[in-house]
């Protein structure tokens, strides 16, 4: 019984270990009542807590393991509020989506069960708190993500041009001529802009340089159409822009979209200025610093 007892605390404080472990100083993290949203690691988390029950049973094993459930389903409950609150695009939530689909609410609730237990706490008053987490890349971005994001087959190499060793031999490089980068990153510092699963970048006139027409499914689903972060160096180096990434300033965000930036088009002509831009962009290299 003691040897269990030292297994448990050693799996549990190993749980809590590698929790605390998730999130970075400059990770971009959405708060709610009982979870949050990691928009750098693409990770949903929601707690629940279990008290014991009021009437216990004489069995203390019985009576713990009834508030473990109690605190899962708390967990549960709070992961789908979690889910159902995450920003899709603009104004609108998964909630909004999902309202209008009971297909779509049940799948939902279906990925929700899903979710991983991270940490499992005991506390001196045998109350139980759960940590559950899930992913916001695989299943539920193929689920959610508007169905406007279609696939986009290989862009062709332009005359005279060469592939380069970046990539796999999947973006070429011309051998004069126009700058072309690997990736964008868009520094929306001070611009109040709020993270979503499908945000939009707009040149000054309102026309989009990157958004869900730009990005293949496959890269959308798998990684998200964008990564966000608090550190505009950490973003300039990151691996998923690569060796040579454009950097860009936000000018502003938008009351009606307030998930979308606006950069000057002198930035917009830059990425537009090669069609092997496009590759970066169908591959969702692209990351928003924020404040």
């Amino acid at each position: 019984m003691k040897n269990c007892l030292v297994i448990m605390v050693f799996v549990l404080l190993s749980l809590g270990a590698g929790f605390s472990k998730g999130a970075e100083p400059h990770d971009v993290i959405e708060t709610f009542e009982h979870g949050f949203i990691n928009w750098t690691q693409g990770l949903l988390v929601s707690k629940g807590v279990g008290a014991p029950p009021a009437q216990p049973s004489g069995s203390h094993e019985n009576d713990q393991v009834m508030t473990l459930n109690v605190s899962r389903i708390h967990a549960l409950k709070n992961m789908l509020s979690v889910m159902l609150h995450t920003r899709l695009r603009a104004n609108i939530s998964v909630g909004d989506i999902a309202a209008e689909s009971e297909i779509m609410m049940a799948q939902i609730e279906s990925l929700a069960k899903g979710a991983k237990v991270v940490r499992q706490e005991y506390l001196s008053d045998g109350t139980v708190e759960i940590t559950l987490q899930l992913n916001m890349f695989g299943g539920f971005s193929q689920l959610v993500l508007p169905g406007e994001i279609k696939q986009i087959e290989p862009i062709k190499t332009v005359s005279g041009a060469k592939p380069s060793a970046f990539g796999n031999g999947a973006d070429p490089i011309p051998e004069s001529g126009t700058k072309i980068f690997s990736g964008l990153v868009v520094d929306a510092r001070g611009t109040k802009v709020l993270p979503a699963m499908a945000p939009a970048i707009m040149d000054e006139n309102g026309k989009e340089v990157y958004g869900e027409a730009f990005v293949s499914r496959e890269f959308a689903v798998q990684k998200g159409m964008s990564k966000y972060v608090r550190d505009i160096k950490a973003a300039q180096t990151d691996s998923s822009v690569a060796h040579n990434p454009l950097t860009v300033k936000g000018l502003r965000s938008d009351a009606i979209v307030p998930s979308g930036i606006f950069i000057s088009n002198a930035d917009a002509s830059k990425i537009r200025s090669a069609s092997e831009h496009l590759s970066f962009l169908k591959k969702c290299r692209v990351i928003i610093v924020m404040d």
